[in-house]
């Protein structure tokens, strides 16, 4: 097997790492952030996510940093049940647990940090480093996110677009709210639409609360970190007790502000000897909970291909073969999913739960 180059240590990046780990693939990784770059938010993995997940990562050490959910429940604005719904083996985990654990299988001499990777201009398919000297690959599997400069630099038709949806995540520490709850998926929503806080017990002190805004109702742009807290506040100050206590007890050094965007219409795939995963190959709404299962999906699949297939189009067109259709039910679904977030509460559809399913 050829030398290949990962652009991107987020979870799609280091789960393909784990799979060529697994098939002993030479690789390295390249990821333009710094190492403690970890914003302080989280994922909902589905039952399927998991079953990916435990082939690259032991199960009991998933469960030490992360934990299933009972059920989702959903809420008005000022704490009246509206709908329950058994979850089928869904979890709930930090980013940067999940970060943390994909990392642990992967030699530090395998991952260069604050590197900056760009397509190079007179060569096609080549990579070249910030320094101008060429990336020594044969493949390059590019994860660098929804936004991926790689994608827009190899694909310069196509148009993305802004979704009508922000996202404001946050975790909290706090023993004595997380006695409170149950290991349940909460989620409150606002009458009016538009406005949702959802509440995601990690463990025994531990909670992920997350807060959707529609951005043509709320004016959540460029804003300090005191400035985001004291909006939240003013935001939510009739919800009910349990989120205005969660926002009150809050620290606000890791909330990340969350800007969707989408494509119009999916790329392909690949291109040359530049193969694309996981958000950077199709961004997906946070609304369909699917971005860490499809990112694993994304690289059990390639990585399958790759060691099945002599040729590597012939490895890649298999690949998206197997995974477009898919991810096209989930984009979806997600879309399906944002437009009954933006319709008031009376005009929703009964009993939604918030994850994309196939």
């Amino acid at each position: 097997m050829n030398k290949i180059a990962v652009v991107g240590a987020g979870i799609s990046g280091l789960s393909m790492a784990n799979y060529l780990e697994k098939h002993t693939i030479d690789y390295h990784i390249y990821e333009r952030r710094r190492k403690e770059d970890l914003a302080g938010h989280g994922f909902l993995i589905p039952h399927e996510g998991m079953d990916y997940l435990s082939q690259i990562i032991d199960r009991s050490q998933l469960l030490e940093n992360g934990s299933f959910l009972k059920k989702y429940i959903q809420y008005s604005h000022t704490g009246k049940i509206l709908a329950e719904k058994e979850l089928d083996h869904v979890f709930a985990i930090s980013r940067h647990s999940l970060i943390n654990l994909l990392t642990q299988n992967i030699s530090p001499e395998k991952i260069s940090y604050e590197e900056t990777v760009t397509p190079c201009d007179k060569e096609k398919g080549r990579l070249k480093k910030s320094d101008g000297t060429y990336i020594d690959a044969d493949i390059a599997i590019i994860s660098d996110g929804s936004k991926s400069r790689i994608r827009r630099d190899l694909f310069k038709d196509e148009k993305m677009r802004q979704v009508r949806e922000n996202e404001v995540v946050n975790i909290i520490h706090n023993k004595e709210i997380a006695d409170s709850i149950e290991n349940d998926f909460m989620k409150f929503h606002h009458e009016e639409g538009g406005l949702t806080f959802g509440i995601l017990k990690l463990s025994h002190d531990t909670i992920l609360w997350y807060s959707q805004f529609d951005n043509e109702k709320y004016n959540i742009g460029e804003y300090t970190t005191e400035d985001l807290r004291s909006y939240m506040l003013e935001i939510f100050t009739e919800w009910d007790p349990l989120v205005t206590s969660i926002l009150n007890k809050s620290t606000y050094e890791n909330i990340h502000l969350w800007c969707v965007y989408e494509l119009e219409n999916l790329n392909p795939f690949y291109k040359d000897n530049i193969v694309f995963i996981g958000d950077a190959a199709h961004p997906l709404i946070p609304f369909t909970s699917q971005g860490v299962t499809s990112a694993l999906k994304d690289s059990a699949a390639l990585t399958k291909h790759l060691v099945n297939e002599k040729i590597t189009t012939e490895a890649f067109s298999k690949y998206e073969a197997e995974r477009k259709p898919e991810v096209e039910i989930h984009i979806h679904n997600g879309r399906t999913l944002l437009n009954q977030f933006l319709l008031p509460l009376n005009q929703q559809s009964p009993n939604i739960l918030p994850i994309s399913y196939k």
